[in-house]
């Protein structure tokens, strides 16, 4: 059975962490999963995340901003996902559609109507079956980021916070507009109740 699972949220929100969880518990009931992320995921879309995310592109226009995206997530579907999901598989991504509606087409001020019709072109149809959003107080994302030596500061880790607070009512209005398909998962709690809620809606929905 193929089956199309996003992870979104605001930066910090345990993403990273938690793919590799949902990952083994999926496969422990036998299903082959497929783990990717936004931007990137395969070389051309990886070339152009290099590009959105690097610290120096401060320059970088909205619309510009949103195109890339775009265009990233049309190559990675055409030669990932869809290939994964015709083969049957469960498909995992680290961010989709979703954080444009509420990066760009909400926080930046472009529109979320205007930004969804630039990837209504390139996902043709395609939209994920489950949507797991993890709802995190923006501070906390950004001082758990920062607290993390390992991991790379990007171009929109260096935004303020005001960016990053209507980041997330951006995803407040794109859960309004896919409320079937979008679960809220309260990433303020401890990772081990994160874990819990999120299993029970894989259990619920992978039956």
């Amino acid at each position: 059975m193929s089956y199309f699972i996003t992870l979104e949220g605001v930066e910090g929100s345990g993403k990273s962490t938690l793919i590799n969880f949902i990952r083994d518990s999926i496969e422990s009931n036998g299903k082959k999963v497929v783990v990717t992320r936004e931007p990137g995921g395969i070389d051309i879309a990886e070339q152009i995340r290099s590009v959105i995310l690097d610290k120096k592109n401060i320059k970088m226009d909205g619309r510009t901003e949103a195109l890339l995206y775009a265009a990233a997530r049309r190559q990675h579907l055409v030669e990932k996902v869809i290939p994964s999901l015709n083969e049957g598989n469960i498909v995992l991504c680290d961010r989709f559609i979703d954080s444009s509606l509420a990066y760009q087409g909400f926080a930046r001020g472009l529109g979320i109507n205007e930004v969804y019709s630039v990837n209504k072109f390139a996902i043709e149809g395609l939209m994920p079956d489950l949507t797991l959003y993890l709802d995190l107080d923006p501070q906390i994302g950004l001082n758990r980021i920062a607290k993390n030596k390992g991991r790379e500061i990007n171009r929109l880790d260096l935004e303020e916070i005001n960016f990053h607070v209507k980041v997330r009512e951006g995803y407040e209005e794109v859960l309004k507009m896919f409320p079937e398909r979008m679960v809220r998962i309260d990433a303020n709690q401890d990772i081990g109740k994160v874990m819990a809620d999120i299993n029970e809606v894989l259990i619920s929905r992978l039956k």
